[in-house]
């Protein structure tokens, strides 16, 4: 008697292969976590959802490198993941460099000891591709770890001063709308109203939050206001903001994620994210989807058109720095800011983008961020 994977056809063998593979992910990430929190100084501390970080991802994206069917060369390859790991590492530990490097080699030893598990031997094209992998997620990790903490200050303040202006430019033509309130109909100008009295009170709240930043000296961390909320209701409101302007352009998916975080902020880094996808875009349309993976929750926005270059990945997030060479302003407050709100919820952003498979900004946060956010934010 002959098992299916036996008797696949040569045309079926490497899809086979690759879903074997890709089922090898809860037992490679459970694994790691039991042998880091062994051996990696300061593991055994660290709450699931921080420990594990972005690891899920990098094996998803390794899984993909391993199929002959996927563009993706390594598990690092258009992608800035292992920086985004570095970078939680930094702010979320007490890690040095050694143990940052610790876990990608356990990483790779999970991973090569499931396959054996499994009976999946891994061949000389696979062992190529997990230690290019691996080298290079050690290299930009370790970048971005000794890289952090600097200007969080002046990055918030210029964040909130640049998304004043949408809630400003509502106002502005509203009233300008009700200057000529003779040719309104009396439901319009109630509605304009209404609209004015909103937006007023959002921009109120923006230049609240600019002055306790301004005043703000702990150096990292935004203040944030904590709630307990749905975050699916709430990229759908954001989705349907930019439905209104462009008809059918967002589309989203997924299944609610209850957790605390801060609704305000979310909204404006969802905001920032739509928009870019929106400007950097091509006609197709943006992909939003919701998940809930190891307590973490993830907003993925998606968009087809314009890529962003592996050269261009260490520095999108750079205060103040333009990149995009197009009709559309480039990239210099929206991505600090949100970089920012993800950091201060204990969390991520990062971004994967390729001629072949378009961009994704990921939003990568605990569940429940009151562990990991600053005493008095």
């Amino acid at each position: 008697m002959s098992f299916a994977h036996e008797s696949a056809s040569p045309a079926a063998r490497p899809r086979l292969r690759t879903q074997r593979i890709a089922d090898l992910r809860e037992a490679v990430l459970h694994e790691w976590e039991h042998r880091v929190r062994a051996s990696v100084r300061g593991a055994e501390q660290l709450l699931p959802p921080i420990l594990i970080n972005t690891l899920p991802a990098f094996f998803d994206h390794l899984a993909e490198a391993l199929s002959r069917d996927h563009p993706r060369d390594t598990a690092a390859s258009n992608s800035n993941m292992p920086a985004v790991h570095g970078n939680e590492r930094a702010r979320m530990t007490s890690y040095g460099p050694e143990q940052v490097i610790q876990e990608y080699q356990i990483f790779r030893d999970c991973f090569a000891d499931a396959a054996l598990a499994a009976g999946l031997p891994l061949r000389r094209r696979d062992w190529a591709i997990l230690h290019a992998s691996i080298d290079i997620a050690i290299r930009d990790s370790i970048r971005e770890f000794t890289a952090m903490h600097e200007g969080f200050q002046r990055r918030i303040a210029a964040g909130l001063s640049h998304d004043m202006r949408n809630p400003l430019s509502v106002i502005l033509i509203s009233a300008q709308l009700l200057q000529r309130r003779d040719k309104l109909e009396p439901g319009k100008i109630t509605e304009l109203t209404q609209r004015i009295v909103d937006y007023g009170k959002r921009l109120d709240t923006m230049i609240e939050e600019l002055l306790d930043t301004l005043s703000y000296h702990r150096g990292q961390h935004l203040p944030l206001v904590l709630t307990t909320f749905d975050l699916l209701p709430l990229a759908q409101s954001v989705c349907d903001q930019i439905n209104l302007q462009h008809p059918g352009k967002c589309r989203l998916a997924g299944s609610g994620v209850t957790g605390w975080w801060c609704e305000n902020s979310l909204r404006r880094a969802l905001e920032n994210l739509l928009g870019n996808a929106v400007k950097y875009g091509d006609a197709d349309v943006i992909d939003v989807r919701v998940e809930h993976d190891h307590d973490r929750a993830r907003v993925a926005v998606h968009n087809s058109g314009s890529f962003i270059a592996d050269e261009q990945m260490t520095r999108i997030f750079d205060y103040l720095r333009r990149e995009h060479r197009g009709p559309a302003p480039g990239w210099g407050i929206g991505l600090p800011y949100v970089q920012n709100v993800a950091e201060s919820h204990g969390g991520s952003v990062g971004v994967d983008s390729s001629p072949a498979t378009g961009t994704t900004f990921t939003l990568d946060l605990p569940i429940d961020c009151r562990p990991y956010v600053h005493p008095g934010a």
